[in-house]
């Protein structure tokens, strides 16, 4: 009877052990680090995504200033082309010429070729453009973004 006993006791304190250490295990997991463990100032951390807009479409969109710094969004909008997303938003702006949009303005960020020589250059999926962010239509999974060039 006693024996009974010990092993139920036993098993009944195996079983807390292992539910402690699975709750520990997950916590331990969970990828989220103290503030001690984070990234020391001045050094390069990965950047929050900015959601812009509304609508039923959605597509990747990444800024590459002239100094290398990134800022990311993910776009929502009902436009059938990504320039007349990322313009309805206010995130580029330009001037139209007879090859398109000629985009000078990004997140806020005028680059003049006249003035430093370097323009917005425009990429799809990490290969420069074929077409001009005016006529390239949002297809969702791809990824979009100008860079400083």
């Amino acid at each position: 009877m006693q024996k009974k006993r010990r092993e139920r006791i036993l098993s009944w304190i195996l079983c807390m052990t292992l539910i402690v250490a699975m709750a520990m295990y997950t916590t331990g997991c969970s990828g989220k680090g103290s503030e001690s463990e984070k990234a020391p100032a001045g050094t390069e951390q990965e950047t929050d995504v900015q959601s812009l807009g509304e609508g039923e479409k959605k597509f990747d969109f990444t800024v590459v200033d002239a100094d290398g710094n990134e800022t990311q969004f993910e776009i929502h909008t009902d436009q059938e082309t990504v320039g007349a997303a990322l313009s309805e938003l206010g995130v580029i702006e330009g001037e139209d010429s007879e090859y398109g949009l000629f985009v000078k303005t990004v997140n806020g960020i005028t680059v003049d070729f006249d003035q430093d020589g370097k323009y917005w250059a425009f990429y799809v999926d990490g290969n420069y453009a074929e077409s001009g962010v005016d006529v390239t239509p949002v297809t969702e999974g791809e990824h979009y973004s100008f860079q400083v060039e």
